[in-house]
């Protein structure tokens, strides 16, 4: 058996197909993100500006949030000890715990060390824990959620992206005495669009579902505390368990979900994702807390971003780059090929400083490959303006077409 030979060819494949994934090297600037180092290349650090960062408000680099991370550290040190149920259950991480309660109108929170592990970790034990459930998936679930159900070794229905018909339909058929699940997201977060929270809602109680909300990437954007599209729709008490993380817009690490006590227990004595790990270290958890704390009593940032976010999409649109129709913070620009996708975000790199990384199967499907822009509330419009310009030149280059 040549093991190499099975290696190289599996990497070869993704050579061929043009979706090879290259991770930049680079340092972000504190204090003056988006502005961060390139270390790519031969000739030193290299200025650029970060166009795909999911920092979205730029927390990460809040003073409030590094001045409280800089007091746990010299208070308690680096490393949490260990797990929550041995070492790790810092006074850190119960008071998260209630401040992201709090946020969501719920019983209890209880954290993970990402919201991928979240994820993972609460769908699979949910499923094992009720005999016979059936879970009901968006098509365009996450990964993480993607996992979570299958690890749970349940019975899988997925429904047509946002189609509450289909859903319906699915949620008809099946048994009425089985216990019933309904995972989506509130923001999509390669489309930019949203879900009809209320209408799954409505299904759910009519078919007796329990309902699960994957809202990372609206969590500290949406709603007038930050608790997300069912914050700002006023649709979180209708929803069964709330999934969040804290490395987007809180800017800094982990995740977590949100429900009544029982769950919550639930999850905490049966899950292995959450029992047998180590726990986010207390200087994490005390940059997530400064920074939950502020984003409940301030809108600034989530204005300022949505401002940038509206001018980068009329920017592309007045240029005739094909921008997608998102709805939210995301700005994804549609190229459909992934070895062009890969080759407009390395000129954009080495000729004009702006990085953003393509987005390609299996992330989206075949065919609808792009790049997705996260503009923040410290990108300059001079630096969309420049950016605007460039796509455009690369655009000509390639010989792409634009809108008339």
């Amino acid at each position: 058996m040549n093991y190499e030979h099975i290696f190289d060819q599996a990497i070869d494949r993704l050579h061929s197909e043009g979706r090879y994934r290259v991770f930049i090297d680079i340092l972000r600037n504190k204090g003056a993100y988006p502005n961060a180092r390139c270390f790519a290349g031969h000739n030193g650090p290299k200025p650029i500006t970060v166009w795909c960062s999911n920092d979205y408000l730029s927390m990460g680099q809040h003073p409030k949030v590094i001045e409280a991370m800089e007091e746990a550290l010299h208070d308690v040190g680096a490393g949490s000890g260990g797990t929550r149920n041995i070492g790790g259950n810092t006074h850190y991480h119960i008071e998260l715990e209630q401040e992201l309660a709090d946020l969501h109108g719920k019983e209890g929170a209880l954290l993970f060390t990402s919201g991928y592990v979240s994820n993972d970790a609460t769908l699979s034990t949910l499923a094992k824990l009720l005999p016979g459930c059936v879970i009901f998936s968006d098509e365009l679930n996450h990964a993480s959620m993607i996992a979570g159900i299958r690890n749970s070794g349940c019975d899988k229905k997925v429904w047509r992206h946002n189609d509450l018909e289909h859903l319906e339909e699915l949620l008809a058929a099946t048994d009425p005495n089985l216990p019933k699940l309904i995972a989506f997201e509130s923001v999509y977060s390669m489309d930019g669009d949203i879900a009809p929270i209320h209408a799954v809602c409505d299904l759910a109680e009519k078919y007796n579902a329990l309902t699960y909300i994957d809202e990372v990437h609206a969590v500290g954007m949406y709603g007038p505390r930050g608790g997300g599209i069912t914050d700002r729709d006023e649709a979180a008490h209708r929803i069964d368990i709330i999934e969040g993380t804290l490395g987007k817009a809180f800017g800094v690490m982990g995740g977590y979900i949100a429900a009544d006590q029982r769950v919550i227990d639930c999850i905490r004595s049966y899950a292995p994702g959450f029992i047998f790990t180590t726990s986010l270290s207390p200087v994490l958890v005390a940059g997530v807390l400064a920074s939950v704390k502020h984003l409940k009593s301030s809108s600034a940032e989530r204005e300022a971003q949505q401002r940038s976010a509206a001018t980068l999409k009329q920017m592309f649109r007045d240029a005739g780059l094909p921008v997608m129709n998102s709805t939210t913070h995301i700005v994804p620009l549609m190229v459909g090929d992934p070895v062009k996708a890969k080759k407009i975000s390395d000129i954009l790199l080495a000729e004009y400083g702006a990085y953003v990384q393509p987005i390609n199967f299996p992330t989206v499907p075949r065919g609808t490959e792009r790049l997705r822009f996260t503009p923040g509330p410290t990108h300059t419009e001079a630096m969309m303006r420049d950016l605007t310009d460039a796509l455009v030149e690369i655009w000509g280059r390639l010989e792409m077409r634009l809108a008339a």
